[in-house]
Protein backbone atom coordinates (compact mmCIF):
# COMPACT_ATOMS: atom_id res chain seq x y z
CA UNK A 1 0.00 0.00 0.00
CA UNK A 2 1.45 3.31 -1.07
CA UNK A 3 0.41 6.84 -0.14
CA UNK A 4 1.91 10.13 -1.23
CA UNK A 5 1.64 12.21 1.88
CA UNK A 6 0.69 15.72 0.74
CA UNK A 7 -0.75 17.34 3.81
CA UNK A 8 -0.77 20.97 2.70
CA UNK A 9 0.64 23.45 0.25
CA UNK A 10 3.75 23.75 2.37
CA UNK A 11 4.19 19.99 2.38
CA UNK A 12 3.85 19.99 -1.39
CA UNK A 13 6.57 22.62 -1.58
CA UNK A 14 8.75 20.51 0.69
CA UNK A 15 8.48 17.60 -1.68
CA UNK A 16 8.78 19.49 -4.96
CA UNK A 17 10.90 22.57 -4.30
CA UNK A 18 14.56 22.09 -5.04
CA UNK A 19 15.59 24.45 -2.26
CA UNK A 20 13.39 22.69 0.26
CA UNK A 21 14.70 19.26 -0.64
CA UNK A 22 18.22 20.47 -0.01
CA UNK A 23 17.36 20.94 3.68
CA UNK A 24 17.75 17.79 5.71
CA UNK A 25 15.01 18.24 8.33
CA UNK A 26 11.80 20.07 9.11
CA UNK A 27 13.48 22.60 11.38
CA UNK A 28 15.97 23.65 8.70
CA UNK A 29 13.12 24.29 6.30
CA UNK A 30 11.18 26.43 8.79
CA UNK A 31 14.14 28.61 9.72
CA UNK A 32 13.83 30.19 6.27
CA UNK A 33 10.47 31.59 7.41
CA UNK A 34 11.54 33.10 10.71
CA UNK A 35 14.19 31.06 12.51
CA UNK A 36 13.43 28.95 15.59
CA UNK A 37 10.55 31.18 16.67
CA UNK A 38 8.56 29.88 13.70
CA UNK A 39 7.83 26.85 15.86
CA UNK A 40 8.98 27.77 19.36
CA UNK A 41 8.38 30.64 21.76
CA UNK A 42 10.28 33.88 21.27
CA UNK A 43 13.66 34.11 22.93
CA UNK A 44 17.20 32.83 22.88
CA UNK A 45 17.91 29.13 22.51
CA UNK A 46 18.28 28.65 26.26
CA UNK A 47 14.88 30.31 26.76
CA UNK A 48 13.34 28.12 24.07
CA UNK A 49 14.64 24.97 25.74
CA UNK A 50 13.30 26.08 29.12
CA UNK A 51 9.89 26.87 27.68
CA UNK A 52 9.37 23.61 25.77
CA UNK A 53 6.81 21.47 27.51
CA UNK A 54 6.92 17.71 27.23
CA UNK A 55 3.50 17.83 25.58
CA UNK A 56 4.82 20.31 22.99
CA UNK A 57 1.52 22.21 23.19
CA UNK A 58 2.93 25.46 21.79
CA UNK A 59 4.66 23.70 18.90
CA UNK A 60 1.52 21.78 17.97
CA UNK A 61 -0.54 24.96 18.13
CA UNK A 62 1.96 26.60 15.78
CA UNK A 63 1.59 23.71 13.32
CA UNK A 64 -2.18 24.08 13.20
CA UNK A 65 -2.06 27.88 13.15
CA UNK A 66 -0.14 27.68 9.88
CA UNK A 67 -1.42 24.48 8.26
CA UNK A 68 -4.94 24.28 9.68
CA UNK A 69 -6.68 21.68 11.80
CA UNK A 70 -6.82 17.96 11.12
CA UNK A 71 -10.23 18.51 9.54
CA UNK A 72 -8.70 21.12 7.23
CA UNK A 73 -5.94 18.73 6.19
CA UNK A 74 -8.17 15.78 5.32
CA UNK A 75 -7.73 14.86 1.66
CA UNK A 76 -10.48 12.62 0.26
CA UNK A 77 -8.40 11.92 -2.83
CA UNK A 78 -5.85 9.94 -0.83
CA UNK A 79 -6.34 6.21 -0.51
CA UNK A 80 -5.16 6.33 3.11
CA UNK A 81 -5.29 9.63 4.94
CA UNK A 82 -3.50 9.79 8.31
CA UNK A 83 -5.29 13.04 9.17
CA UNK A 84 -8.61 11.16 9.19
CA UNK A 85 -7.53 8.13 11.23
CA UNK A 86 -9.35 6.49 14.13
CA UNK A 87 -6.78 7.99 16.50
CA UNK A 88 -8.51 11.36 16.26
CA UNK A 89 -6.79 14.73 16.55
CA UNK A 90 -3.52 13.56 18.05
CA UNK A 91 -0.52 15.86 18.26
CA UNK A 92 1.20 16.82 15.00
CA UNK A 93 4.48 16.01 16.72
CA UNK A 94 3.36 12.39 17.08
CA UNK A 95 4.55 11.95 13.49
CA UNK A 96 6.48 15.10 12.54
CA UNK A 97 9.75 15.85 14.30
CA UNK A 98 11.64 19.06 13.73
CA UNK A 99 15.17 17.78 14.17
CA UNK A 100 14.97 14.10 13.29
CA UNK A 101 13.47 11.54 10.95
CA UNK A 102 9.64 11.62 10.96
CA UNK A 103 7.78 8.54 12.15
CA UNK A 104 4.33 7.61 10.92
CA UNK A 105 2.31 6.69 14.01
CA UNK A 106 -0.05 4.61 11.88
CA UNK A 107 2.76 2.14 11.25
CA UNK A 108 2.85 1.14 14.89
CA UNK A 109 0.09 -1.23 13.79
CA UNK A 110 -0.09 -0.98 10.00
CA UNK A 111 2.37 -1.28 7.13
CA UNK A 112 1.66 1.74 4.98
CA UNK A 113 4.31 2.88 2.51
CA UNK A 114 4.17 6.65 2.68
CA UNK A 115 6.42 9.38 1.35
CA UNK A 116 6.74 11.77 4.26
CA UNK A 117 8.47 15.14 4.13
CA UNK A 118 12.13 14.96 5.15
CA UNK A 119 12.10 11.18 5.47
CA UNK A 120 15.84 11.23 4.82
CA UNK A 121 16.56 13.18 8.02
CA UNK A 122 18.79 11.42 10.51
CA UNK A 123 17.26 9.21 13.17
CA UNK A 124 17.56 10.39 16.73
CA UNK A 125 18.02 8.25 19.84
CA UNK A 126 14.66 7.78 21.51
CA UNK A 127 14.23 9.93 24.59
CA UNK A 128 12.56 7.09 26.51
CA UNK A 129 14.96 4.29 25.65
CA UNK A 130 16.12 3.50 29.19
CA UNK A 131 15.08 3.99 32.79
CA UNK A 132 18.09 5.83 34.19
CA UNK A 133 18.30 4.87 37.86
CA UNK A 134 20.94 7.50 38.68
CA UNK A 135 18.77 10.29 37.29
CA UNK A 136 15.71 8.89 39.07
CA UNK A 137 17.54 9.03 42.38
CA UNK A 138 18.82 12.56 41.72
CA UNK A 139 15.24 13.71 41.08
CA UNK A 140 14.16 12.21 44.41
CA UNK A 141 17.09 13.82 46.22
CA UNK A 142 16.27 17.20 44.65
CA UNK A 143 12.69 16.95 45.88
CA UNK A 144 9.36 17.67 44.21
CA UNK A 145 9.06 20.41 41.62
CA UNK A 146 5.27 20.29 41.87
CA UNK A 147 2.64 19.05 44.34
CA UNK A 148 -0.87 17.81 43.52
CA UNK A 149 -3.48 15.71 45.30
CA UNK A 150 -3.80 12.87 42.79
CA UNK A 151 -1.50 11.61 40.05
CA UNK A 152 -2.99 9.35 37.38
CA UNK A 153 -0.52 7.25 35.38
CA UNK A 154 -1.84 6.32 31.94
CA UNK A 155 -4.14 8.01 29.45
CA UNK A 156 -6.49 5.23 28.37
CA UNK A 157 -10.10 4.80 29.42
CA UNK A 158 -9.25 3.75 33.00
CA UNK A 159 -6.89 6.69 33.45
CA UNK A 160 -9.25 9.29 32.04
CA UNK A 161 -12.18 7.98 34.08
CA UNK A 162 -10.02 8.05 37.20
CA UNK A 163 -8.79 11.59 36.54
CA UNK A 164 -12.25 12.97 35.77
CA UNK A 165 -13.74 11.26 38.83
CA UNK A 166 -10.95 12.53 41.09
CA UNK A 167 -11.39 16.09 39.81
CA UNK A 168 -15.16 15.93 40.27
CA UNK A 169 -14.55 14.73 43.84
CA UNK A 170 -12.64 17.94 44.54
CA UNK A 171 -9.04 16.85 44.08
CA UNK A 172 -6.25 18.64 42.25
CA UNK A 173 -5.24 16.04 39.68
CA UNK A 174 -2.75 15.57 36.85
CA UNK A 175 -2.63 12.76 34.27
CA UNK A 176 0.67 11.56 32.79
CA UNK A 177 0.90 9.56 29.54
CA UNK A 178 4.20 8.28 28.18
CA UNK A 179 3.08 8.21 24.53
CA UNK A 180 2.82 11.32 22.31
CA UNK A 181 -0.97 11.04 22.48
CA UNK A 182 -3.58 9.48 24.73
CA UNK A 183 -5.77 6.44 24.14
CA UNK A 184 -3.78 3.34 25.07
CA UNK A 185 -5.36 -0.02 24.34
CA UNK A 186 -8.78 1.54 24.87
CA UNK A 187 -8.34 3.48 21.63
CA UNK A 188 -8.18 0.16 19.76
CA UNK A 189 -11.29 -1.38 21.35
CA UNK A 190 -13.75 -2.37 18.64
CA UNK A 191 -16.52 -4.22 20.48
CA UNK A 192 -18.41 -2.43 23.22
CA UNK A 193 -19.13 -2.20 26.94
CA UNK A 194 -21.10 -4.91 28.70
CA UNK A 195 -23.84 -3.68 31.00
CA UNK A 196 -27.02 -5.04 32.56
CA UNK A 197 -30.26 -3.22 33.38
CA UNK A 198 -29.83 -0.35 30.96
CA UNK A 199 -32.57 1.60 29.14
CA UNK A 200 -31.16 0.15 25.92
CA UNK A 201 -31.89 -3.39 27.09
CA UNK A 202 -35.33 -2.37 28.35
CA UNK A 203 -36.19 -0.75 25.01
CA UNK A 204 -35.43 -4.03 23.21
CA UNK A 205 -37.27 -6.14 25.76
CA UNK A 206 -34.12 -8.04 26.76
CA UNK A 207 -34.41 -9.98 29.99
CA UNK A 208 -31.13 -9.89 31.91
CA UNK A 209 -29.91 -9.72 35.49
CA UNK A 210 -26.88 -8.86 37.58
CA UNK A 211 -26.66 -12.52 38.56
CA UNK A 212 -26.58 -13.62 34.91
CA UNK A 213 -23.89 -11.06 34.11
CA UNK A 214 -21.77 -12.26 37.04
CA UNK A 215 -22.34 -15.93 36.23
CA UNK A 216 -21.30 -15.43 32.60
CA UNK A 217 -18.12 -13.60 33.66
CA UNK A 218 -17.24 -16.29 36.23
CA UNK A 219 -17.90 -19.11 33.78
CA UNK A 220 -15.85 -17.37 31.09
CA UNK A 221 -12.97 -16.93 33.56
CA UNK A 222 -13.09 -20.65 34.46
CA UNK A 223 -14.28 -19.63 37.94
CA UNK A 224 -10.82 -18.30 38.79
CA UNK A 225 -12.11 -14.72 39.02
CA UNK A 226 -12.42 -12.82 42.28
CA UNK A 227 -16.22 -13.01 42.77
CA UNK A 228 -16.30 -9.79 44.79
CA UNK A 229 -14.76 -7.83 41.89
CA UNK A 230 -17.08 -9.51 39.39
CA UNK A 231 -20.13 -8.62 41.49
CA UNK A 232 -19.13 -4.95 41.55
CA UNK A 233 -18.59 -4.95 37.80
CA UNK A 234 -22.05 -6.40 37.24
CA UNK A 235 -23.83 -4.17 39.74
CA UNK A 236 -22.24 -0.93 38.52
CA UNK A 237 -22.17 -1.68 34.78
CA UNK A 238 -25.40 0.18 33.98
CA UNK A 239 -24.09 3.17 35.90
CA UNK A 240 -20.92 3.03 33.79
CA UNK A 241 -22.93 3.35 30.57
CA UNK A 242 -25.00 6.19 32.08
CA UNK A 243 -21.77 7.93 33.17
CA UNK A 244 -20.30 7.76 29.65
CA UNK A 245 -23.55 9.09 28.21
CA UNK A 246 -23.52 11.96 30.73
CA UNK A 247 -20.09 12.90 29.33
CA UNK A 248 -21.43 12.90 25.77
CA UNK A 249 -20.96 9.32 24.54
CA UNK A 250 -23.47 7.46 22.39
CA UNK A 251 -24.07 3.90 23.61
CA UNK A 252 -27.39 3.27 21.87
CA UNK A 253 -26.54 0.15 19.85
CA UNK A 254 -26.77 -3.24 21.50
CA UNK A 255 -25.15 -6.54 20.46
CA UNK A 256 -24.15 -9.88 21.92
CA UNK A 257 -20.56 -10.94 22.55
CA UNK A 258 -19.10 -14.42 23.03
CA UNK A 259 -19.84 -15.99 26.42
CA UNK A 260 -22.85 -13.76 27.13
CA UNK A 261 -26.28 -15.34 27.28
CA UNK A 262 -28.10 -12.21 26.06
CA UNK A 263 -27.43 -8.95 24.23
CA UNK A 264 -25.61 -6.69 26.69
CA UNK A 265 -22.69 -5.21 24.70
CA UNK A 266 -23.38 -1.48 24.27
CA UNK A 267 -21.67 0.53 21.54
CA UNK A 268 -22.19 3.65 19.42
CA UNK A 269 -25.10 3.64 17.01
CA UNK A 270 -24.18 3.31 13.35
CA UNK A 271 -21.61 0.55 13.91
CA UNK A 272 -18.67 2.80 14.88
CA UNK A 273 -15.82 1.39 16.96
CA UNK A 274 -16.39 1.90 20.65
CA UNK A 275 -12.78 2.69 21.63
CA UNK A 276 -12.11 5.83 19.58
CA UNK A 277 -15.57 7.13 20.42
CA UNK A 278 -15.09 6.73 24.17
CA UNK A 279 -11.56 8.14 24.16
CA UNK A 280 -12.65 11.18 22.14
CA UNK A 281 -15.47 11.70 24.65
CA UNK A 282 -13.12 11.41 27.62
CA UNK A 283 -10.53 13.73 26.06
CA UNK A 284 -13.16 16.44 25.69
CA UNK A 285 -14.50 15.83 29.21
CA UNK A 286 -11.03 16.16 30.72
CA UNK A 287 -10.36 19.37 28.79
CA UNK A 288 -13.69 20.86 29.86
CA UNK A 289 -12.75 20.20 33.48
CA UNK A 290 -9.28 21.75 33.14
CA UNK A 291 -7.48 18.51 33.95
CA UNK A 292 -3.81 18.72 32.91
CA UNK A 293 -3.05 15.84 30.52
CA UNK A 294 0.68 15.64 29.92
CA UNK A 295 1.93 13.38 27.16
CA UNK A 296 5.55 12.38 26.44
CA UNK A 297 5.81 11.89 30.21
CA UNK A 298 6.79 8.44 31.47
CA UNK A 299 6.54 7.58 35.16
CA UNK A 300 9.64 5.63 36.14
CA UNK A 301 9.35 5.46 39.92
CA UNK A 302 6.68 5.51 42.62
CA UNK A 303 8.24 7.29 45.58
CA UNK A 304 7.30 6.25 49.12
CA UNK A 305 7.60 8.00 52.46
CA UNK A 306 9.40 6.34 55.36
CA UNK A 307 6.08 4.89 56.55
CA UNK A 308 5.57 3.32 53.08
CA UNK A 309 2.77 5.70 52.15
CA UNK A 310 2.81 7.27 48.69
CA UNK A 311 4.92 10.41 48.40
CA UNK A 312 4.69 10.94 44.63
CA UNK A 313 6.37 9.82 41.43
CA UNK A 314 9.43 10.48 39.32
CA UNK A 315 8.40 11.47 35.81
CA UNK A 316 10.75 11.37 32.84
CA UNK A 317 9.69 14.07 30.41
CA UNK A 318 10.71 14.22 26.79
CA UNK A 319 12.18 17.72 27.23
CA UNK A 320 12.10 18.39 30.98
CA UNK A 321 14.08 15.29 31.94
CA UNK A 322 13.69 13.66 35.35
CA UNK A 323 11.62 15.36 38.04
CA UNK A 324 9.68 14.36 41.12
CA UNK A 325 6.03 15.33 41.47
CA UNK A 326 4.53 14.96 44.95
CA UNK A 327 1.07 13.59 45.66
CA UNK A 328 -0.71 11.73 48.45
CA UNK A 329 -2.49 9.45 45.95
CA UNK A 330 -1.35 7.71 42.77
CA UNK A 331 -3.59 5.78 40.39
CA UNK A 332 -1.95 3.22 38.13
CA UNK A 333 -3.87 2.90 34.84
CA UNK A 334 -1.02 1.85 32.58
CA UNK A 335 -2.60 -1.14 30.84
CA UNK A 336 -1.17 -4.63 30.41
CA UNK A 337 2.06 -6.10 29.07
CA UNK A 338 0.87 -7.60 25.78
CA UNK A 339 3.55 -5.73 23.77
CA UNK A 340 6.43 -6.57 26.10
CA UNK A 341 7.96 -9.68 24.51
CA UNK A 342 10.28 -10.31 27.45
CA UNK A 343 7.43 -10.30 29.94
CA UNK A 344 5.24 -12.49 27.72
CA UNK A 345 8.12 -14.94 27.27
CA UNK A 346 8.68 -15.02 31.03
CA UNK A 347 5.08 -15.32 32.20
CA UNK A 348 3.54 -17.22 29.26
CA UNK A 349 6.34 -18.72 27.16
CA UNK A 350 3.96 -20.66 24.89
CA UNK A 351 2.77 -17.32 23.49
CA UNK A 352 6.14 -15.62 23.04
CA UNK A 353 6.07 -15.86 19.24
CA UNK A 354 2.45 -14.74 18.78
CA UNK A 355 1.50 -11.47 17.17
CA UNK A 356 -0.26 -8.93 19.39
CA UNK A 357 -3.23 -6.66 18.81
CA UNK A 358 -2.08 -4.31 21.57
CA UNK A 359 -1.07 -0.69 21.40
CA UNK A 360 2.70 -0.22 21.52
CA UNK A 361 2.22 1.39 24.93
CA UNK A 362 1.20 -1.94 26.54
CA UNK A 363 4.64 -2.75 27.94
CA UNK A 364 3.80 -3.56 31.55
CA UNK A 365 5.15 -0.36 33.11
CA UNK A 366 2.58 -0.37 35.90
CA UNK A 367 3.36 -3.95 36.85
CA UNK A 368 7.07 -3.14 37.07
CA UNK A 369 6.47 0.04 39.07
CA UNK A 370 4.19 -1.72 41.53
CA UNK A 371 6.36 -4.81 41.96
CA UNK A 372 9.37 -2.61 42.72
CA UNK A 373 7.68 -1.21 45.82
CA UNK A 374 6.28 -4.50 47.09
CA UNK A 375 2.86 -4.83 45.49
CA UNK A 376 1.29 -8.25 45.12
CA UNK A 377 0.29 -9.73 41.77
CA UNK A 378 -2.79 -11.78 40.86
CA UNK A 379 -2.94 -14.23 37.92
CA UNK A 380 0.03 -12.43 36.40
CA UNK A 381 0.82 -15.35 34.08
CA UNK A 382 -2.59 -15.50 32.39
CA UNK A 383 -2.58 -14.02 28.90
CA UNK A 384 -5.56 -14.12 26.57
CA UNK A 385 -5.29 -14.88 22.89
CA UNK A 386 -7.96 -13.25 20.76
CA UNK A 387 -9.10 -15.73 18.10
CA UNK A 388 -9.66 -13.24 15.31
CA UNK A 389 -6.66 -11.04 14.64
CA UNK A 390 -6.11 -10.47 10.94
CA UNK A 391 -3.60 -13.11 9.84
CA UNK A 392 -0.08 -11.73 9.39
CA UNK A 393 -1.19 -8.39 10.85
CA UNK A 394 -1.85 -6.71 14.19
CA UNK A 395 -5.39 -5.65 13.29
CA UNK A 396 -8.12 -7.01 15.53
CA UNK A 397 -11.28 -8.24 13.82
CA UNK A 398 -13.87 -7.32 16.40
CA UNK A 399 -15.70 -10.08 18.24
CA UNK A 400 -18.94 -8.31 17.42
CA UNK A 401 -18.41 -9.25 13.75
CA UNK A 402 -19.21 -12.80 14.82
CA UNK A 403 -21.88 -11.53 17.19
CA UNK A 404 -23.64 -9.65 14.40
CA UNK A 405 -23.69 -12.75 12.21
CA UNK A 406 -20.39 -13.88 10.62
CA UNK A 407 -19.55 -17.57 10.52
CA UNK A 408 -16.07 -18.96 11.17
CA UNK A 409 -14.69 -21.72 8.94
CA UNK A 410 -11.41 -23.51 8.36
CA UNK A 411 -9.37 -23.38 5.16
CA UNK A 412 -11.67 -25.96 3.56
CA UNK A 413 -14.70 -23.83 4.35
CA UNK A 414 -16.06 -25.99 7.18
CA UNK A 415 -17.39 -24.62 10.46
CA UNK A 416 -15.67 -26.20 13.46
CA UNK A 417 -17.09 -24.48 16.57
CA UNK A 418 -19.90 -22.16 17.66
CA UNK A 419 -18.88 -18.63 16.71
CA UNK A 420 -20.22 -17.33 20.03
CA UNK A 421 -18.00 -19.45 22.25
CA UNK A 422 -15.46 -17.81 24.55
CA UNK A 423 -12.19 -16.44 23.20
CA UNK A 424 -9.98 -19.09 24.75
CA UNK A 425 -12.03 -21.95 23.30
CA UNK A 426 -12.24 -20.30 19.87
CA UNK A 427 -8.48 -19.71 19.85
CA UNK A 428 -7.74 -23.29 20.85
CA UNK A 429 -10.09 -24.58 18.15
CA UNK A 430 -8.40 -22.50 15.43
CA UNK A 431 -4.95 -23.70 16.44
CA UNK A 432 -6.17 -27.29 16.08
CA UNK A 433 -7.08 -26.75 12.42
CA UNK A 434 -4.55 -28.04 9.89
CA UNK A 435 -3.32 -24.57 8.87
CA UNK A 436 -3.81 -22.91 12.29
CA UNK A 437 -5.87 -20.08 10.86
CA UNK A 438 -9.49 -19.59 9.91
CA UNK A 439 -11.79 -17.43 7.81
CA UNK A 440 -14.66 -15.22 8.92
CA UNK A 441 -17.34 -15.21 6.22
CA UNK A 442 -20.23 -12.75 5.99
CA UNK A 443 -22.34 -10.82 3.50
CA UNK A 444 -23.50 -7.28 2.77
CA UNK A 445 -26.17 -7.47 5.48
CA UNK A 446 -23.47 -7.53 8.13
CA UNK A 447 -21.55 -4.66 6.55
CA UNK A 448 -24.71 -2.54 6.62
CA UNK A 449 -25.16 -3.30 10.32
CA UNK A 450 -21.51 -2.91 11.27
CA UNK A 451 -20.01 -0.16 9.16
CA UNK A 452 -16.59 -0.44 10.79
CA UNK A 453 -16.08 -3.53 8.60
CA UNK A 454 -15.55 -1.10 5.72
CA UNK A 455 -12.29 -0.27 7.44
CA UNK A 456 -11.06 -3.83 6.98
CA UNK A 457 -11.88 -3.57 3.29
CA UNK A 458 -10.12 -0.23 3.16
CA UNK A 459 -7.01 -1.92 4.58
CA UNK A 460 -7.09 -4.57 1.87
CA UNK A 461 -7.87 -7.39 4.31
CA UNK A 462 -11.10 -8.70 2.75
CA UNK A 463 -11.66 -11.16 -0.08
CA UNK A 464 -14.85 -10.20 -1.93
CA UNK A 465 -17.10 -11.94 -4.45
CA UNK A 466 -20.56 -11.72 -6.00
CA UNK A 467 -21.50 -15.30 -5.06
CA UNK A 468 -20.58 -17.80 -2.37
CA UNK A 469 -19.26 -20.10 -5.09
CA UNK A 470 -16.99 -17.38 -6.43
CA UNK A 471 -15.76 -16.59 -2.90
CA UNK A 472 -15.00 -20.28 -2.37
CA UNK A 473 -12.95 -20.35 -5.55
CA UNK A 474 -11.02 -17.18 -4.68
CA UNK A 475 -10.13 -18.39 -1.19
CA UNK A 476 -9.74 -22.11 -1.87
CA UNK A 477 -12.54 -23.04 0.56
CA UNK A 478 -14.01 -25.93 -1.42
CA UNK A 479 -16.74 -26.78 1.09
CA UNK A 480 -17.95 -23.21 1.68
CA UNK A 481 -21.06 -23.40 -0.57
CA UNK A 482 -22.45 -26.39 1.38
CA UNK A 483 -21.50 -24.83 4.72
CA UNK A 484 -23.30 -21.60 3.81
CA UNK A 485 -26.39 -23.47 2.61
CA UNK A 486 -26.52 -25.52 5.81
CA UNK A 487 -26.07 -22.44 7.96
CA UNK A 488 -28.89 -20.63 6.16
CA UNK A 489 -31.19 -23.59 6.93
CA UNK A 490 -30.19 -23.49 10.60
CA UNK A 491 -30.73 -19.74 10.73
CA UNK A 492 -34.17 -20.03 9.15
CA UNK A 493 -35.23 -22.72 11.62
CA UNK A 494 -33.67 -20.94 14.60
CA UNK A 495 -31.63 -24.00 15.59
CA UNK A 496 -27.94 -24.57 14.83
CA UNK A 497 -27.87 -28.34 14.44
CA UNK A 498 -24.10 -28.41 13.88
CA UNK A 499 -22.59 -26.49 16.84
CA UNK A 500 -25.49 -25.12 18.88
CA UNK A 501 -24.89 -21.45 18.15
CA UNK A 502 -27.53 -19.72 20.25
CA UNK A 503 -27.96 -16.50 18.28
CA UNK A 504 -28.02 -16.30 14.48
CA UNK A 505 -29.25 -12.77 13.68
CA UNK A 506 -28.66 -12.87 9.91
CA UNK A 507 -28.14 -15.39 7.13
CA UNK A 508 -25.68 -15.51 4.23
CA UNK A 509 -27.77 -14.46 1.23
CA UNK A 510 -27.06 -10.86 0.22
CA UNK A 511 -24.22 -10.17 -2.23
CA UNK A 512 -21.45 -9.24 -2.18
CA UNK A 513 -19.92 -11.88 0.08
CA UNK A 514 -16.75 -11.37 2.11
CA UNK A 515 -14.06 -13.37 3.87
CA UNK A 516 -11.15 -12.35 6.08
CA UNK A 517 -8.27 -14.53 7.31
CA UNK A 518 -7.89 -14.64 11.10
CA UNK A 519 -5.56 -16.29 13.60
CA UNK A 520 -5.11 -16.10 17.39
CA UNK A 521 -2.84 -13.41 18.84
CA UNK A 522 -2.07 -11.83 22.19
CA UNK A 523 -4.92 -9.53 23.14
CA UNK A 524 -5.27 -9.09 26.89
CA UNK A 525 -3.28 -9.82 30.02
CA UNK A 526 -5.81 -10.95 32.62
CA UNK A 527 -3.36 -10.82 35.51
CA UNK A 528 -1.61 -7.89 37.11
CA UNK A 529 -1.51 -5.80 40.26
CA UNK A 530 -3.64 -7.14 43.11
CA UNK A 531 -6.44 -4.80 44.20
CA UNK A 532 -9.37 -4.88 46.62
CA UNK A 533 -12.94 -3.83 45.91
CA UNK A 534 -12.08 -0.16 46.44
CA UNK A 535 -9.24 -0.28 43.87
CA UNK A 536 -6.57 -0.12 46.59
CA UNK A 537 -3.33 -1.85 45.57
CA UNK A 538 -2.39 -4.67 47.94
CA UNK A 539 1.09 -5.57 49.14
CA UNK A 540 2.56 -9.06 49.56
CA UNK A 541 0.73 -9.43 52.88
CA UNK A 542 -2.54 -8.40 51.16
CA UNK A 543 -2.62 -5.13 53.07
CA UNK A 544 -3.61 -1.87 51.43
CA UNK A 545 -0.70 0.21 50.19
CA UNK A 546 -1.42 3.66 51.57
CA UNK A 547 -2.28 6.03 48.73
CA UNK A 548 -1.77 3.62 45.82
CA UNK A 549 -4.72 2.67 43.60
CA UNK A 550 -5.05 0.87 40.27
CA UNK A 551 -7.65 0.20 37.59
CA UNK A 552 -7.96 -1.41 34.17
CA UNK A 553 -5.74 -3.99 32.52
CA UNK A 554 -2.83 -3.30 34.86
CA UNK A 555 -4.81 -5.12 37.57
CA UNK A 556 -5.60 -8.80 38.04
CA UNK A 557 -8.39 -10.82 39.57
CA UNK A 558 -11.49 -9.62 37.74
CA UNK A 559 -11.32 -11.78 34.62
CA UNK A 560 -9.83 -14.98 36.01
CA UNK A 561 -8.20 -17.09 33.31
CA UNK A 562 -10.21 -15.69 30.39
CA UNK A 563 -11.92 -12.36 29.70
CA UNK A 564 -15.27 -12.00 27.99
CA UNK A 565 -15.52 -9.47 25.17
CA UNK A 566 -17.14 -6.26 26.40
CA UNK A 567 -15.94 -6.64 29.99
CA UNK A 568 -12.66 -4.74 29.51
CA UNK A 569 -14.23 -1.38 28.71
CA UNK A 570 -16.72 -1.97 31.52
CA UNK A 571 -13.79 -2.58 33.86
CA UNK A 572 -12.00 0.62 32.83
CA UNK A 573 -15.10 2.71 33.53
CA UNK A 574 -16.37 1.02 36.71
CA UNK A 575 -13.00 0.64 38.42
CA UNK A 576 -11.45 3.72 36.84
CA UNK A 577 -14.17 5.81 38.46
CA UNK A 578 -13.79 3.96 41.74
CA UNK A 579 -10.00 4.42 41.77
CA UNK A 580 -10.32 8.13 41.06
CA UNK A 581 -12.97 8.74 43.69
CA UNK A 582 -11.11 6.82 46.38
CA UNK A 583 -7.77 8.40 45.47
CA UNK A 584 -9.35 11.84 45.83
CA UNK A 585 -10.96 10.90 49.14
CA UNK A 586 -7.66 9.59 50.50
CA UNK A 587 -5.69 12.68 49.43
CA UNK A 588 -8.25 15.17 50.71
CA UNK A 589 -8.48 13.41 54.09
CA UNK A 590 -4.72 13.83 54.50
CA UNK A 591 -4.85 17.61 54.07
Amino acid sequence: MKLKYLASAVAVMMLTSGSAIAKNDLASFHTEMGDCQTCHVTGKMKDIKKSMTDSQTHENAQCQDCHGSYADLVNDKLEFDPHASHLGDINCTSCHTGHAKPELTCNNCHNFEMEMPFADAKEKKKWDGDWNQDKIQKAIDKGPVETVDVIVVGGGSAGFNAAISAKMAGANVVLFEKAPYTGGNSMLAAGGINAVGTPQQKAKGIEDSVDWYAEDAMKGGRYKNDPKLVQILAEESAGAVAWLESLGANMDDLKRSGGARVERTHRPSGGASVGPHIIDTLRVAAKERDIPVRVNSRIEKIVLNDDKSVAGVVVHGRHSGYNMVAADSVVLATGGYGMNKKMVAYYRPTMKDMTSSNNVTATGDGVLLAKEIGASMTDIDWVQAHPTIGKDSRILISETVRGVGAIMVNTDGQRFISELTTRDRASDAILKQKDQYAWLVFDEQLVEKKKMVRGYEHLGMLSKANTIEELAKITGMKDLPKTAADYNKYQASGKDEAFGREDMPINLTKAPFYAVKVAPGIHHTMGGVAVDTDANVLNLQSWKMDGLFAAGEVTGGLHGHNRLGGNAIAETVVFGRKAGENAAKHALEKK
